[in-house]
C-alpha cells in the first residue's frame, strides 16, 4: 500500500520526553517570562511559539498571553510494502522520466533543507558524503524513522560509485530530524522549518501531512516563505479513499506535489487537489534505507513523499544555475515549466503537468510576485506574523504608487496592501486583469468588514471625508485561476 502521512491527536512530548505537552502562540510582546516559568521550551521566537506542559496552560491563558493553544500532534505513517532492490542507478527510471539522465547537475549551490525522520549519516550514500549539514541529532532505528533516509537519497545520494544516484548529487544538504522520539512530531518539524528558513533561501521538503489545518504550521511555513524560502510539500496518497484535503500541501505558497507513473500517467493512490502544481515520478522509486532497518541498504518504495524530493532536488538545481531568481519566480518556473500530460491545461490530478528539468533551466523568467505572503491583515502589518510587516504601498508625502503582481486561485488567493488615503483627498486605484478589487478598513471589526469601496471596471475610487489620513487596505482576488496585473494609485482633491 502507498505510504500516507497522517496527522493525528496522540501522546504529545514535552521538552526531554514524551508527556502532555502543547503548542503555545504567544501575544505580541507578552509572556515570555511566564512561559518560561512554566517550564516552557521556546520553539521559534520568530513566530513566538512555545511547547508548554498542558497542566500549565490554564495559568497562561488567565495571565491572557495566549495567542493560540493546540495540542501538539504526532506525525505517523502507515506501513507500506516495499520489495529490496539492487542498488542500480537503471533501475532509477525517473532519471530519464523528468530529463535528468542527459543533463549533467552542478557543483553545491542552493541548500535543500529535509524535515523528516533522521538521515543514516553511516550508510554508503551519506558516509562521507561532502555538504551534507546535521542541523540537530539524527536518530534512525525506530521502526518509522527510515522515512528520512529515503527522502533524502531521492535527492541528494552522490555519484560515489555505489548504489543509487540523486536528481542533485551535489547539492548542500541539510537534515533535520523532527522524530526525536521515534515519530514525527508537530512541534519538532515546526522548528525545522524556521531553523531552514533562518539559515537563508534554500528549498525545504516537507514529506508529510494530513487533513488536520495547524494555524502554527501553516505561519511556520509562511515564516519561510517570507524569508525567501521555497517550501515543496508531497500532495498526499488518497487518491483511492476520496481525497480529503491535506496539510502542509493545501496551504498557499506550497509548491505541492503529486505523482506520476512510469507510464507518464497520474499514479492512482494521488491525492486529488486544486492546490496540486505539479506531478513527479512516485512509483517504484529506488531509495536509501537505514541499515537497521535494512541490511542490503536499499528499497523500491512508492507513494508522494518521493515524488516531492525530486521536484525539491530539481528546484534547487534550477536556483543554483539561476541564482537571480527569487522564491516568487521559482515557483512559478517550476509550475509553468511542467509538460502537461492529463486535460489540456491545469487539472487536479496533475497540477500544470509532470516535472521536466531541461524546461525548468531554460523556461523564460516570470514576474517576481511582490510583498508575498499578505493574504492576511497579520501578514502585512507591523508586529503581526512578521515583526517589520510590509511596507505601505503609499504614505503621507508619497502619494502614489506602481506595481506588478500575479494571483492564483489556489496558491494565491488575496492579495492585500496598505495605502495611504488623505484627508479631504480622493484615493484612485485602476487595476489592469481580470481582479475583483474593493477598499476595506484598516481596522476590521468583523471578519466580513463592509467595503469602503468596490471596484467597477477595474477602478477604485475613495474619498476621505474625515478631518485626518489614515490607512487602508486595498484588496484583490482573481476573476480567472490564475492572473497577472498591474495596480497604479493616485490620490488628488478630486
Amino acid at each position: 500500500m502507498a505510504r500516507r502521512l497522517i496527522i493525528v491527536t496522540a501522546v504529545l512530548l514535552a521538552s526531554a520526553a514524551p508527556g502532555r505537552a502543547e503548542l503555545v502562540q504567544l501575544k505580541h510582546a507578552s509572556g515570555n517570562a511566564l512561559a518560561r516559568r512554566a517550564g516552557g521550551t521556546e520553539l521559534v521566537p520568530e513566530l513566538r511559539i512555545w511547547r508548554v506542559d498542558a497542566a500549565a496552560v490554564a495559568r497562561l491563558r488567565r495571565a491572557g498571553v495566549v495567542a493560540v493553544a493546540e495540542p501538539e500532534r504526532l506525525l505517523p505513517r502507515t506501513a507500506r510494502s516495499a520489495a529490496a532492490t539492487d542498488p542500480l542507478v537503471p533501475t532509477e527510471w525517473w532519471r530519464a522520466a523528468i530529463g535528468a539522465a542527459t543533463l549533467d547537475a552542478p557543483g553545491p549551490g542552493k541548500p535543500i533543507t529535509v524535515v523528516d525522520s533522521g538521515l543514516d549519516i553511516t550508510h554508503p550514500e551519506f558516509a562521507g558524503r561532502p555538504n551534507t549539514i546535521l542541523m540537530n541529532k539524527q536518530t534512525t532505528t525506530a521502526d518509522e524513522e527510515d522515512h528520512g533516509t529515503e527522502v533524502a537519497s531521492v535527492i541528494g545520494a552522490p555519484n560515489n560509485g555505489v548504489g543509487i544516484v540523486g536528481v542533485y548529487p551535489d547539492a548542500v544538504l541539510r537534515a533535520w530530524d523532527a522524530s526525536p522520539f521515534g515519530i514525527l512530531n508537530e512541534g519538532a518539524a515546526i522548528q525545522g522549518i524556521a531553523e531552514a528558513a533562518r539559515e537563508g533561501p534554500g528549498v525545504i521538503n516537507l514529506s508529510f501531512g494530513g487533513e488536520d489545518a495547524d494555524p502554527l504550521l501553516e505561519d511556520a511555513v509562511m515564516f519561510a516563505f517570507r524569508s525567501g524560502s521555497l517550501v515543496v510539500a508531497a500532495a498526499g496518497n488518497e487518491g483511492l479513499e476520496g481525497s480529503p484535503k491535506g496539510y502542509p500541501a493545501a496551504y498557499p505558497h506550497v509548491l505541492t506535489v503529486g505523482a506520476s507513473t512510469q507510464s507518464g500517467r497520474v499514479a492512482s493512490f494521488s491525492t486529488l487537489a486544486p492546490t496540486v502544481d505539479l506531478v513527479a515520478p512516485g512509483v517504484g522509486i529506488p531509495v536509501a534505507e537505514p541499515l537497521a532497518q535494512e541490511p542490503s541498504g536499499y528499497l523500491e518504495v512508492p507513494g508522494t513523499s518521493f515524488s516531492s524530493p525530486l521536484v525539491a532536488g530539481a528546484a534547487a538545481w534550477v536556483w543554483t544555475e539561476r541564482p537571480d531568481l527569487d522564491n516568487t519566480q521559482l515557483f512559478e518556473l517550476m509550475r509553468r515549466s511542467a509538460v502537461d500530460i492529463g486535460a489540456r491545461g491545469f487539472d487536479n490530478a496533475s497540477g500544470y503537468g509532470i516535472l521536466d528539468l531541461p524546461n525548468a533551466l531554460a523556461s523564460r523568467t516570470p514576474r517576481s510576485d511582490v510583498q508575498e505572503p499578505n493574504e492576511h491583515p497579520a501578514e502585512i502589518e507591523p508586529h503581526g506574523l512578521f515583526p517589520a510587516g510590509t511596507a505601505p504601498l503609499t504614505r503621507p508625502g508619497h502619494l502614489s504608487a506602481f506595481l506588478q503582481a500575479h494571483l492564483d486561485r489556489s496558491e494565491d488567493p488575496v492579495d492585500l496592501y496598505r495605502t495611504w488615503a488623505p484627508a479631504h483627498e480622493v484615493l484612485r486605484i485602476r487595476a489592469l486583469g481580470a481582479v475583483r478589487m474593493q477598499l476595506l478598513p484598516r481596522f476590521q471589526r468583523t471578519r466580513a468588514p463592509k467595503p469602503l469601496a468596490v471596484g467597477k471596471r477595474g477602478v477604485v475610487a475613495y474619498r476621505n471625508a474625515a478631518s485626518h489620513g489614515a490607512y487602508v487596505y486595498i484588496e484583490l482576488r482573481p476573476a480567472n485561476r490564475t492572473v497577472e496585473y498591474t495596480l497604479r494609485i493616485t490620490a488628488a482633491r478630486r
